[in-house]
């Protein structure tokens, strides 16, 4: 914990709240709500890490999918600030930034009091979508900045390796038909081809963590958090994002999946649309963003299952301690969904 920070907005801190968050990213040292005399704010800290070949390691090359100083940048020039321009789309307010003498850095941000989206209906997630849709139409044609990410998708999903990927495991074959076995590994096997094809589409800035987690209101209006990601992305990219990261972990049911899908990418079009863009190659960037984005999961799922390990231990996992059956039966239709991209995506 930052028991000195460099700067703070709310005077000398009286009470300190850890947030949840992903502990083994080295880019982030801790996230707070902090409490002081004049009132709460969001801490951040922003860390270069140790440099280690970690699969969180943070990076210094400011085009790396996780360069740890790019929130600290987004923030700090007004590029998160601009983003949702013209449209109900905003970021926290910064309040306060400051490096700190260890190389670190410090972010304070608005405590954004809103509804968390793991707690939206299918109206606040459409709402949304039409906004992300109109700012990221504004944002073909921008300038690209030096500490932007590039190619984030191959990173971040052609960094997993695996090796003896059981395809046919008996516990997963209780609850994946062959034809979706089949239709995994076909993405895996094919991941380059899902690479090429995503960095072709049209491109825009993408925010590329929009999930649940990561979204919330202020009023009736989304506000989007957590910007270290931020870079050129295929126009579609943080839809299909949004749409499979919506029911990974439990967050909202399963049940509702086909009909999220089919609502958000209408209004993510008419978003588009409404800033003047042509939506007309959206559903084939959906179909390849999202299948490459997710290419690594059913390895990694298939290898936790050969190791013994419980598929129910993920940190946002909403079902823990129900059983890799639970797990695999909820996740049936979200494999279903990524074979059913790939497929568009292949005979693109």
């Amino acid at each position: 914990m930052l028991t000195e920070p460099a700067c703070s907005p709310v005077g000398t801190p009286i009470e300190w709240e850890a947030l949840q968050h992903n502990t083994v990213n080295e880019a982030t040292g801790g996230i707070w709500r902090v409490t002081g005399p004049g009132g709460t704010a969001i801490l951040k800290h922003a860390t270069p890490g140790s440099g280690g070949p970690g699969r969180w390691a943070a990076s210094d090359d400011p085009h790396h999918w996780n360069y740890w100083k790019r929130e600290y940048l987004a923030y700090t020039t007004g590029a998160a600030a601009r983003y949702g321009e013209g449209t109900a789309l905003s970021a926290p307010q910064l309040l306060a930034a400051a490096e700190r003498p260890d190389g670190s850095a410090e972010l304070w941000l608005e405590d954004v009091q809103g509804t968390a989206a793991d707690r939206w209906d299918t109206g606040q997630f459409t709402h949304f979508a039409r906004q992300l849709g109109a700012a990221q139409a504004r944002h073909v044609t921008g300038s690209e900045q030096a500490w932007h990410s590039r190619t984030w998708l191959r990173q971040y999903s052609g960094r997993n390796a695996f090796a003896d990927i059981d395809w046919d495991h008996p516990t997963a074959a209780r609850h994946w038909p062959g034809d979706l076995r089949a239709g995994l590994r076909a993405i895996w096997e094919r991941r380059g081809e899902l690479f090429d094809r995503a960095e072709a589409l049209p491109q825009t800035l993408c925010h590329l963590d929009v999930w649940p987690m990561n979204l919330t209101c202020r009023g009736t209006d989304p506000v989007l958090l957590d910007w270290a990601f931020l870079g050129r992305g295929a126009v579609g990219e943080d839809i299909a994002n949004l749409i499979a990261d919506t029911f990974l972990d439990g967050l909202q049911p399963v049940a509702l999946l086909a009909e999220t899908e089919q609502a958000v990418t209408d209004a993510y079009r008419a978003g588009l649309t409404d800033a003047g863009y042509s939506g007309e190659r959206l559903a084939e960037a959906i179909a390849v963003t999202g299948a490459a984005k997710y290419a690594w999961l059913a390895p990694t799922v298939l290898g936790r299952l050969t190791a013994g390990k419980p598929l129910d231990e993920s940190t946002y996992e909403a079902e823990v301690g129900s059983g890799d059956d639970a797990v695999l039966e909820r996740g049936r239709p979200i494999f279903a969904m990524f074979v059913r991209w790939a497929h568009r995506a292949f005979g693109a």
